[in-house]
């Protein structure tokens, strides 16, 4: 030990009196400083995403420009090289995994290659793998996704619905429902969306075409069958009428496709009958089934006409067919698609509740006449069934909103009521509700609330405006419109609260707004 450390320091001092004889150790040899990381900012606006993926790409492409310039590297054949190699050190690796995680890599990677493969279209983010950025784009929320289709060519071809729809389900993604909120006249106000996997991303879509005759539209209905959405119907008033305080139905009906690039309200084929307030669901074939309505008014809603009329839109024929009528006049009432509930396993469109008659108290004051039963309408057959009353009069007075949770093949597996402060379920083999669940936070009874079912969850809607925090206590506190969620998991049994705020001034009156989700 002593002669080799004595060697060591002669061969140090020999390396110190003359450095020119020395041979380059390789263990000495300092290595050369690496790359600097993308650095993002500590703070920014957590409403925006963009921001952080723009600053992610820039530093990857100013480290993909750094690296080509220390190596003289024209970034032209070597990169593709390089890609090609990526993929194939990929596909070894997917080899090793499992079969279920080599067929979603595989997907993408075969995705990626498709993209790389047309004319003018570069990579999707420089100096990451095509595959491994297109998983990360197809993760992003939609407000984001719509955001960055203007980013780059490649970009946009990635993030329109023909590419992102098939790469969402070859990696099994679980599905994902999107909220649609129509605040008031959607004329007046823009609809907003809302990603439930980001709170705090909301996208706001284009007003539907108005008319300068119509104004004060409320109680229409608006339903999502895929990726678009339907506005139908609806009260309003005219200024052409008389009186001019006499609210008339509406048949009108718009879809807006979010599948494309570009957000327009399409204008459809009107109804055959103008209705508000009815019951409406995505039919089996595509289409939009409706039923029952009037042309109550939210001004007026003591007074109004009601129908007992059934229609059905085929999307493929552009054409509205009347189906047979319900067994009597109802309206404001609520309907869904139960598949194989009816005899023979037959596809049912149900409608519940909603009120069919007026009454007087006191020979004065007009009082409405609630359905405690349900029909059911065999889509196969074309017959109505009738299902007797669903609770006793003593229980509740009318039927309140309802929410129905899907299966992944579309089936209603759950029916649920928001009745007061408590949530109950649906029984179809005893025809009757039981309490499921009671909300975390008591909403006051003069306060709206909104109820509406998404990814497997019960959502409870309210607004308020709450005081905003200033930098200053010297600075005058200002109020901001907060959307506060209540979620409930009917799986688990389990509650949780979330705030966030959305683009609107005005607090939104749920009885008068609409509510509907969209599948992507």
């Amino acid at each position: 030990m002593t002669t080799g450390s004595a060697t060591a320091t002669t061969g140090s001092a020999t390396a110190t009196t003359d450095p020119r004889r020395r041979r380059p150790d390789p263990a000495e040899q300092r290595p050369s400083p690496p790359l600097e990381a993308p650095v993002l900012a500590t703070e920014y606006h957590e409403d925006d995403v963009v921001v952080v993926v723009a600053a992610v790409v820039t530093s990857s492409v100013l480290a993909s420009s750094k690296r080509r310039r220390e190596r003289g590297e024209s970034g032209g054949g070597e990169r593709e090289e390089k890609a090609v190699a990526a993929a194939g050190e990929g596909e070894e690796r997917g080899d090793r995994m499992a079969s279920s995680s080599s067929s979603s890599s595989s997907a993408g990677r075969r995705l990626a290659g498709n993209l790389s493969l047309r004319p003018g279209v570069a990579s999707i983010i420089p100096g990451l793998p095509d595959d491994v950025a297109a998983v990360i784009l197809c993760l992003l929320t939609f407000p984001d996704q719509s955001r960055l289709r203007a980013t780059s060519r490649a970009w946009r071809l990635l993030l329109s619905a023909a590419t992102l729809l098939p790469l969402r389900r070859s990696l099994r993604l679980p599905r994902r429902h999107l909220l649609c909120l129509f605040p008031t006249d959607p004329s007046l106000a823009s609809p907003i969306l809302l990603d439930p996997a980001a709170p705090t991303a909301w996208w706001s879509l284009p007003p539907i075409p108005c008319s300068p005759q119509h104004y004060g539209l409320a109680n229409f209905a608006a339903v999502a069958v895929g990726g678009q959405i339907y506005v139908l119907g609806g009260s309003r008033f005219d200024a052409r009428s008389y009186p001019l305080d006499n609210p008339s139905p509406s048949a009108a009906a718009y879809r807006l496709d979010l599948a494309l690039s570009r957000h327009r309200w399409e204008r459809l084929p009107d109804m055959r009958v103008p209705r508000g307030s009815f019951a409406c669901a995505p039919a089996p074939s595509g289409g939009v089934i409706v039923a029952g309505g009037g042309s109550r008014h939210p001004t007026f809603p003591s007074y109004g006409s009601r129908t007992s009329g059934v229609e059905l839109y085929d999307a493929a024929a552009r054409a509205w067919r009347v189906t047979a009528a319900m067994p009597r006049d109802r309206a404001g009432c609520v309907g869904f698609v139960a598949h194989g509930a009816g005899d023979g396993r037959e596809d049912e469109f149900w409608v519940m509740g909603g009120y069919h008659g007026y009454t007087t108290v006191g020979g004065v004051v007009p009082s409405d006449v609630y359905c405690r039963d349900a029909v059911a309408l065999g889509l196969w057959s074309g017959k109505w069934r009738e299902i007797g009353d669903m609770w006793e009069e003593w229980e509740r007075e009318r039927l309140g909103p309802v929410a129905v949770i899907s299966a992944e093949d579309g089936r209603v597996t759950e029916v649920f009521m928001l009745d007061g402060h408590d949530i109950f379920r649906y029984n179809f083999s005893s025809n009757s509700w039981s309490k499921e669940a009671t909300l975390r936070r008591k909403i006051p009874n003069t306060q709206s609330c909104g109820f509406i079912a998404m990814n497997g969850e019960l959502y409870v809607l309210t607004s308020a405006k709450l005081p905003v925090e200033t930098s200053s206590p010297w600075k005058q506190s200002k109020k901001r419109l907060a959307l506060e969620f209540q979620v409930y998991n009917p799986a688990a049994k389990m509650w949780r609260v979330l705030t966030t705020h959305p683009p609107v001034n005005v607090p939104i009156d749920f009885r008068t707004a609409a509510l509907c989700t969209v599948e992507l």
